[in-house]
């Protein structure tokens, strides 16, 4: 017993000296409970609505008032064009559109039963559900209420909900999963064969000898990143191959624009393991980072699976920083929506910045190390 009490004070000690390791210990589980605690929710509020009002009475702008101040939608546009509303629904601004048809005051007045159109963005299925549950309880319940207010029988329904999912009409979660599920894989992919490679070069002491040759830092670097962009590049295109003959997966928009889209997202996820592999100096250790920088921020806070609507401001800030959420956003449109560069060109300059500025610190890092 004596024995076993000296080697705990043996490890104590040395835990205790080994800041790394008692800060690992300690602060991540804690961090990872504060951030994937509050991201991890199938709660969905400050849903984007839209309104198209072609009747413009009161009994109209009750009904928007009973959405506005449900506590799950915002009021975000006021539509008067069809064009308008496809606008905003190609661009994600409005998860919603309420539809309400001219005469609806009218019809209601006269005791006669209205329906109100409510279209959803259906790019992501659970979302869609949700949306679409909301709307028809709150519809239900103003319903109840104007039936009441004109001596209609309580169970008299005046205006019921008629949902329209655009997108993905029969709300198939594959099409929702598998447009997340190329962001994730070829994020890893990128992120983590990269950072290896490098961090092998190191383990094996061959970086000294190709320090030593007629090499520069950035013939190395490029050298190193092509093959595994070309790799990385054709696996998430197989995916997308697959996805359509065993998922019905659609493709909507131009495969040039995909093809540009996803490899500026690979680009970026590459100069993420360069950096890592600038710090790295086992295989180990650059596995970890990668996963943690590549694995959890994608699935967890890109819109993947957890809607980024539902999450705290605190965490909704951070998602600015995960390019798979501008990568998810143009690759469903693309996909799904059949969207060009006019609707998703913020992404587009989203994912260059990102892939601009991970390049650069990780080349600033490895010339360091190289001379």
């Amino acid at each position: 017993m004596a024995k076993i009490l000296a080697v705990c004070r043996k490890e104590l000690h040395q835990i205790v000296r080994d800041r790394q390791t008692l800060m690992i210990l300690l602060f991540v589980p804690a961090f990872f409970l504060l951030v994937y605690g509050y991201a991890l929710s199938w709660d969905i509020r400050n849903i984007a609505l839209a309104v198209d009002d072609r009747d413009r009475s009161a009994h109209s702008r009750a009904l928007v008032s009973a959405f506005a101040n449900s506590g799950y939608f915002d009021l975000v546009a006021i539509v008067d064009s069809d064009a308008e509303l496809t606008r905003l629904m190609d661009e994600n601004a409005a998860r919603a559109v309420l539809v309400m048809p001219a005469g609806l005051g009218r019809d209601l007045e006269a005791g006669r039963p209205v329906p109100v159109q409510i279209l959803l963005n259906g790019d992501n299925a659970n979302t869609a559900t949700t949306v679409m549950a909301y709307a028809t309880t709150i519809v239900q319940g103003e319903s109840r209420r104007i039936a009441a207010a004109y001596g209609g029988a309580r169970g008299l329904s005046l205006v019921s909900a008629e949902p329209r999912i655009w997108y993905n009409p029969q709300l198939r979660s594959a099409l929702f999963l598998v447009p997340g599920l190329i962001a994730y894989i070829a994020m890893i992919t990128a992120v983590v064969s990269t950072a290896l490679s490098i961090v092998k070069e190191k383990e094996r002491g061959t970086m000294e000898q190709v320090r030593m040759a007629p090499l520069g830092a950035s013939s190395f670097i490029i050298g190193k990143t092509i093959p595994y962009f070309i790799l990385s590049l054709a696996s998430s295109l197989a995916i997308v191959l697959v996805a359509r003959v065993l998922f019905d997966l659609p493709m909507r928009g131009s495969w040039p624009l995909l093809i540009g889209t996803m490899s500026l997202f690979l680009v970026g996820a590459l100069g993420l393991g360069l950096l890592i592999s600038s710090v790295a100096e086992t295989q180990q250790v650059a596995f970890q980072l990668a996963l943690l920088s590549s694995f959890l921020p994608t699935l967890m806070l890109s819109g993947f699976i957890f809607p980024i609507a539902a999450m705290p401001p605190f965490l909704q800030a951070v998602t600015y920083v995960v390019p798979a959420r501008y990568f998810l956003i143009a690759l469903r449109g693309i996909v799904l929506k059949g969207i060009g560069l006019p609707v998703i060109w913020p992404q587009i300059v989203a994912l260059a910045i990102y892939a601009t500025v991970v390049l650069g610190l990780a080349s600033v890092r490895l010339r360091r190390q190289w001379t």
